[in-house]
């Protein structure tokens, strides 16, 4: 029990963020997709990781801010939980658009710019998802895990650049994303860096 409530922030954050999936999975068995149901699987699977990659992203400004510890503590979880989403929202554009021929992805992802960029921001985040773990950390070195895992400020860009190009008419969303981030890169210029950098990676293993 102690340690559950220890790790009361990252047991919430799943119950949260399984929701929309558990939404999506009662919605498709019931037939409440909509007139697109895959379309609807696609959009949804896409936003959610756009937005838990957005939220890894504002822990450690937010933490740099606000002196809280707890923002750290998420960090991983937010990252691991985007990656997931981006991995489904994938699969369901491959599976439903392209009936799981390589050829055909291929072809696509080659054509389309923002299907490039979109499979280019998976393919930064699964190397970050792989490596998130502490035996990782150790394996790689703090100084070297740090400089892989800024890959997520470009997935980060990405990510926006991807969505921004889906939405075209209404703006709106990619920006408030696109403003989240560049104040996330602004809180990383002294004097936020340097040694209180370091000590945030050793916090958000303990």
């Amino acid at each position: 029990m102690t340690s559950l409530r220890g790790r009361w922030p990252g047991w919430l954050l799943a119950l949260l963020l399984v929701l929309p999936l558990a939404g999506l999975v009662v919605g498709l068995l019931k037939g409440h997709l909509g007139v697109n149901p895959v379309e609807t699987l696609t959009h949804v699977t896409g936003e959610w990781a756009l937005r838990c990659l957005i939220l890894c992203l504002s822990m450690t400004p937010l933490s740099r801010v606000t002196g809280w510890t707890w923002p750290l503590r998420l960090r991983r979880d937010l990252g691991l939980w985007a990656c997931g989403y981006a991995c489904l929202h994938f699969s369901v554009w491959w599976l439903f658009d392209h009936g799981l021929d390589p050829a055909s992805m291929l072809g696509d992802v080659l054509k389309r710019p923002w299907i490039t960029v979109g499979v280019a921001t998976l393919l930064v985040l699964l190397p970050l998802a792989l490596t998130s773990t502490r035996a990782m950390v150790r394996r790689l070195g703090g100084q070297r895990w740090k400089r892989l895992h800024r890959g997520a400020y470009l997935a980060g860009v990405l990510a926006v650049l991807h969505f921004s190009w889906l939405v075209k008419a209404d703006l709106f969303e990619p920006l408030l994303y696109a403003t989240i981030l560049g104040l996330g890169f602004l809180l990383r210029w002294p004097p936020w860096s340097g040694r209180r950098g370091r000590a945030d990676t050793v916090r958000a293993f303990r």
